[in-house]
């Protein structure tokens, strides 16, 4: 793994804060040709420092304004019941992330839901239907304080 310098850390930095910026831009900002920022980007892409580009989109005007997190606990740990977790998490656009976690429970999954009563339609047919789940905890998001995926890197 190549060290990032700093111009490179701008670089990622000036990218996180918008993706859409062009290329003549980001070389004013970091203050590059545009010829030589357009080759750092392309190394740090190919060296998976950028991973891809994504549109934010708003859940409240999509219809998936209510955000719950779900504490899962499997019934068994063994690498056939994680692995058939996985998938089946895999396919479900409701569940926005999954993270297995260590502590009393297996994995930590973010979901986005219209209201209430999806949600309990969701866990119903879903939820507790996915393999090995045992037992569930359920956190309901009353107001998001903090939502960003930007690194710290400066």
């Amino acid at each position: 793994m190549q060290t990032l310098d700093r111009i490179d850390l701008k670089i990622l930095n000036c990218l996180q804060e918008d993706g859409r910026t062009s290329n003549l831009k980001l070389a004013e900002a970091v203050a590059l040709s545009p010829t030589a920022v357009l080759s750092r980007v392309q190394r740090l892409t190919k060296e998976g420092y950028i991973l891809g580009y994504e549109a934010r989109l708003n859940p409240l005007k999509l219809g998936a304004g209510m955000l719950v997190f779900v504490e899962v606990l499997l019934d068994k740990t063994t690498p056939h019941v994680f692995e058939a977790f996985k998938a089946a998490v895999h396919v479900r656009g409701e569940i926005m992330e999954c993270h297995m976690v260590a502590g009393g429970f297996d994995y930590l999954l973010k979901t986005r839901m219209a209201d209430m009563n999806a949600y309990r339609e969701f866990a119903g047919t879903v939820l507790w239907q996915l393999p090995g789940v045992r037992e569930t905890r359920t956190y309901a998001v009353m107001e998001e304080v903090k939502s960003t995926n930007h690194l710290r890197l400066l």
